[in-house]
Order: C-alpha cells, then structure tokens, then sequence
C-alpha cells in the first residue's frame, strides 16, 4: 500500500471521528438538559400536585400562601401560537407558491435574499419593531392599552414567515416536473396546476413547515415579552394582556432560589413546554415518515 494512499485513509478516518464527536456532542448535550430540566422541575408536581400547578389559574409565587397554577401560561401559549399561524400560513404559502411557480428569477432571487435577512434578525429587534409600530396601532384602531394577545400573535407571525416560507418553497420545487407538465398537458390551466397537483404532491413539505413555524412560535420570548404585557391572567379576548410560557419563566428567575418551590415551579413550567416541543418534533417525524411511504 502506497504512502499517498494510507494518508488519505488516515485523513478519512480523522474526519469520520471528528463528525462522530460532534454528533455524540450534541446527544449528549441534548440528555444532560434533558436531565436538569427533569431533576429540577419534578419536584413542583410532587409537593404542589399535579393538577394543582396544570390547572391551576393564579401564579402568585410570592404571595403569603403560593400559588403556581399555569393554566393561564398554557392556554395563552396555545392562542398566541394558533393566531400567529392562521395569520402567518396563507402568507407563507402564497409567498412560497409565487417564488416557486411566477416570479421572474431576478425577482425571485431578491426576495429569498430579504426572507433571508428576515430570518437572521434577532428577536429583540422584532419585539421593539412590534412596540413601536404594531402596539400603537392596535392602541389607535380598537381604542384598548395596545400590549396584548393580538400583538404577540402578529410579531410572532412575522418572525415565523421565514422559516414556512423557505421549506414549503423547497418542497414545491421539489415535485417532479412530470406531474406539472402531465397536468398541463392535460387542459389545466397553470392556476389550476399549482392548486390542484403542485400542492397537494408538496403537502408533507408545507405541513412540516407549519410545525416548524409553530415549534418557533412556541419558543420565542423576546419579542412576546415586549408587546404582550406579561400579566399572568387568562385574557378574556385577544386584545387583552397575557403571558406566555417562556416569559413567564424569564420574568420570574431573577427572585427564585435554587432548590426552592419558585424554583422547581420555573423548572415544571420548562417541562411542560419541553413536552410539547417533544410532540411537535414526533409529529415532524410521523409527517417524514408517511411521505417517505407515499412516495415509496
């Protein structure tokens, strides 16, 4: 065996152990979170019960008598995060469907450059956009304090736009140009193509995307924290202050002690949203799997 060649071997070898190293890297990272959050969130539901911290609907971690019910968390999470879809999907999609199918490639290229730059602002940066421009005219239009439910839902479908944008125009060019052409062929008009074959064949794509999207929604705190209000009640309509989950976990760390109730309770609160990350990343995973099958 030549030297050239047992160097180039060598080298293969190095790479491979270096990629492993950085994949077992990230396991690993992934259990020792995965560990904390459990250890030291667990405990809230064993000395303040289950249902108590689920359901419960008064956070008062500094009251005489603690409360640490999150209800309210939850069931805002969930409205901020759905607003935010059904505002951002037919964007998304309508934004993907023109790139794909009707922009000039010049055009086209400059728009994917911008949804780019979208992706990469920090959220911080949307957050203050939102109090300056969204706050003031939800304040103006309903005549209401302005830091509510409906701006966390608006910003957040800004800042999720990117991410359903991008993978649901992979996804549509992804379909073989076969079934385009095989549908033109046929009398359907380009319209009637992109509806009615284009879409449909790219469905897993644009599905994963809106999990993606949601995943996303889901996990932001900046920016909801900036227009929101953070009042850790159950709003009474979409134009009233709230909380969500992370920024309820932001906003009271500062005063909780390790291996205290307020402490253990910030911890539940992160394994609960753990859970539904979990369940987002499952049904990513099913979506992959059937669409393998169908096209097996």
């Amino acid at each position: 065996m030549s030297r050239t060649l047992k160097k180039r071997r060598w080298g293969e070898k190095a790479i491979e152990s270096l990629l492993f190293v950085c994949a077992l890297t990230a396991v690993v990272a992934i259990v020792l979170m995965t560990i904390l959050i459990f250890k030291e969130g667990l405990p809230i539901f064993s000395s303040y019960g289950f249902t108590k911290f689920i359901f419960g609907t008064t956070w008062a971690p500094t009251a005489a008598d603690p409360q640490f019910g999150i209800l309210p968390m939850i069931l805002t999470t969930f409205i901020v995060t759905v607003l935010s879809i059904v505002i951002a999907v037919p964007l998304a999609i309508g934004c993907a469907i023109f790139l794909s199918e009707m922009a000039e490639a010049r055009i086209a290229a400059v728009l994917r450059r911008a949804i780019e730059l979208l992706a990469g602002i920090p959220s911080v940066i949307f957050g203050y956009f939102a109090l300056m421009t969204i706050v003031p005219a939800i304040r103006q239009v309903f005549n209401v304090q302005g830091l509510s439910v409906l701006a966390g839902g608006i910003i957040l479908a800004i800042m999720i736009l990117p991410t359903i944008i991008t993978i649901s125009e992979t996804a549509l060019r992804a379909v073989p140009k076969d079934f385009k052409d095989a549908s033109l062929a046929l009398g359907a008009t380009h319209w009637q193509t992109i509806y009615k074959v284009l879409v449909p064949a790219a469905k897993s794509g644009i599905i994963t995307s809106i999990v993606l999207g949601i995943g996303r929604a889901i996990g932001e705190t900046m920016a909801v924290m900036l227009v929101m209000g953070n009042i850790p009640v159950i709003a009474s309509t979409i134009l009233n202050p709230a909380r969500t989950l992370t920024v309820n976990v932001i906003m009271d760390m500062s005063y909780a002690t390790p291996g205290g109730q307020i402490y253990s309770a910030l911890f539940g609160t992160a394994i609960v949203l753990f859970v539904f990350i979990m369940l987002l990343n499952l049904t990513i995973q099913m979506i992959t799997r059937k669409a393998v099958k169908q096209n097996g």
